[in-house]
């Protein structure tokens, strides 16, 4: 058998090739600039791309002034230049992970047709757009969509250049997709792990021989030359600059958020079968139930074609590479997620129905909608428990059940309707009628309660759009959505010390207030003289003023004082 090349049908290629391209390019472009970003990630790398634009400083990623030294730039770079270029950030800052989602389900298409057939890779690329794990993520602002994507291109140029080499330029083209995922968010090396499974099958069944030339050496070269891009100037900044701000970012990107994490996570501390048992059965639903329900056929293609073996070796990898970490979040197994669809897409290649799998999946659509269609009459009936559970997702319990009607109406609708079509293609259909509705209507519902923007607002009503605002115990959507002028007192600093350096900054001048959570225990400010200015994500913040100061406070170990100018005017563009 030969396993290096298939011909197929060109013209076949291309129909479904852009089909496929528009069908994405909806899916994944449908709500961009109809929200707002919300918790917990997206308003931190807003922010960071809206002060690159706004400061010029793109080197150093920052928050309000303060370094941001979590994850290195890149992403934040996509949302600021997205923003640069149209001027509109409500716009641009979903962009960059919509394009990324478009490029790996056409990779995927891509391989797949390539490596075996153009039904294979249209199979593998639907899977991939029915993952719910997946469209959750390229539609969000968060970095692991844009990681996931480097890394399918790293993957796409290895299998380029062995299964359907060589193919030199690819394969260093992969190494510099290596090289760009690491400075986007560090794991971006994975595909490396994709030449064991290679090396064995070279090695015992002399299978990509051609491939393995000297030249292969060069291929770290590329990915170091790409990381030195970022790397070498942020580096000769801060050996120039040599100020504790500048070398605790060094050290804090360069070590504490790389091999120190991963060995000694201080959270999200999680067991090793986490992603095992909690992840892929759910949030990769259907590739591990299609993988049971065609059991047999899936081992006899295992056996029979090393290309299937090879990427499901490398999808255990990554996963097992997750695994050993204590530290784990579900998302981080998600740039294994592509390269599943395509192995599940190709080993199941021409099976026919499981009843028992018919069963089982238009079953659970059934009840998807049935428990939506109750949740939204209950809602619409304003139930009080149900209030108390939705009330950081909605104000208005009545239109989001008026909203969870229509879309299990159009569930049912299609249950109905396509009953005798194959339980995917239902789910598919409901998958795309869902987030038609939610990326709009769904979008419009949420976004007021998803912000602080009305507690701002009211702030600034009730201070003056003159006045100097300070926060404490906060996140960064306080400070991507103030109308006001912004100083904090580092973001990384304990409480204690924020409100230390807050009662200095409040007695140097006048009209100077206090935003912060009104459970906080304060030592340098009565609490009892706070405003409430409203709730914003299940918590109430409170306004002190300059009668709110105690007459002393212990001066603080580090005098920190950060100031941001009118950080919201962005929502006026």
């Amino acid at each position: 058998m030969n396993f290096l090349f298939k011909p197929f049908d060109s013209d076949d290629y291309r129909r479904v090739f852009w089909a496929l391209f528009w069908l994405t390019l909806v899916v994944m472009l449908i709500g961009v600039g109809l929200r707002s970003p919300w918790p917990a990630d997206e308003p931190r790398f807003v922010e960071a791309a809206r002060e690159m634009v706004a400061n010029g400083q793109w080197l150093f990623p920052s928050r309000g002034g303060e370094f941001y030294p979590d994850k290195p730039p890149v992403f934040m770079w996509a949302i600021a230049l997205c923003y640069l270029i149209l001027g509109n950030l409500k716009l641009a800052f979903l962009l960059p992970n919509a394009f990324c989602g478009l490029l790996t389900v056409m990779l995927v298409y891509d391989l797949g047709a390539k490596l075996w057939n153009v039904r294979t890779g249209r199979n593998a690329a639907l899977l991939l757009l029915l993952v719910p794990q997946f469209l959750v993520q390229v539609k969000s602002a968060q970095i692991d969509a844009m990681v996931m994507c480097w890394i399918t291109v790293g993957c796409y140029g290895l299998i380029r250049h062995f299964m359907l080499g060589p193919n030199w330029r690819w394969y260093f083209v992969s190494w510099a997709f290596m090289g760009l995922g690491v400075i986007t968010k560090g794991v971006g090396f994975l595909p490396l792990l994709m030449l064991l499974p290679l090396g064995f099958y070279a090695w015992r069944q002399q299978l990509y021989r051609p491939s393995w030339k000297w030249r292969a050496a060069l291929g770290p070269l590329v990915m170091l030359a790409v990381i030195a891009a970022w790397l070498v100037p942020m580096v000769l900044t801060v050996l120039h600059n040599g100020s504790p701000e500048y070398t605790a970012y060094m050290n804090n990107i360069l070590f504490k958020q790389t091999g120190h994490r991963y060995a000694n996570a201080w959270h999200h501390i999680k067991p090793w079968y986490f992603f095992i048992v909690s992840v892929i059965p759910w949030l990769w639903f259907p590739l591990p139930f299609l993988a049971v329900a065609h059991w047999k056929t899936f081992v006899a293609k295992i056996k029979a074609d090393p290309q299937i073996v090879i990427l499901l070796a490398w999808v255990a990898l990554v996963v097992l590479f997750f695994s050993i970490s204590p530290g784990k979040r579900n998302l981080y197994i998600l740039p294994a997620l592509p390269i599943a669809s395509l192995a599940v897409a190709a080993a199941l290649q021409g099976v026919g129905q499981r009843r028992w799998f018919e069963w089982l999946v238009t079953g659970l659509l059934w009840l998807v909608s049935g428990l939506t269609l109750a949740l939204g009459v209950m809602a619409v009936m304003e139930m009080p428990w149900l209030l108390n559970k939705l009330d950081e997702y909605t104000d208005n319990l009545a239109a989001f059940g008026y909203f969870l009607i229509v879309m299990a109406v159009l569930w049912l609708v299609i249950l109905g309707w396509a009953r005798r079509s194959f339980s995917l293609i239902r789910a598919g259909a409901m998958t795309f009628v869902g987030w038609m509705l939610f990326a709009t209507w769904g979008y419009q519902l949420l976004d007021s309660v998803r912000t602080p923007k009305a507690v701002l607002q009211h702030t600034a009503e009730v201070i003056g759009n003159d006045a100097q605002l300070g926060l404490l115990h906060f996140k960064e959507q306080f400070i991507l959505f103030s109308p006001l002028d912004i100083t904090h007192f580092s973001y990384l600093a304990p409480l204690s010390e924020q409100e230390r350096n807050a009662w200095r900054w409040m007695q140097q001048g006048d009209k100077r207030y206090l935003l912060l959570p009104g459970d906080d225990k304060l030592q340098c400010f009565d609490m009892s003289k706070g405003q409430n200015m409203g709730t914003a994500h299940r918590i109430d913040w409170y306004l002190l003023g300059a009668d709110a100061l105690l007459p002393t406070c212990p001066e603080p170990e580090r005098v920190e004082i950060y100031h941001t100018e009118r950080p919201g005017k962005w929502m006026a563009e």
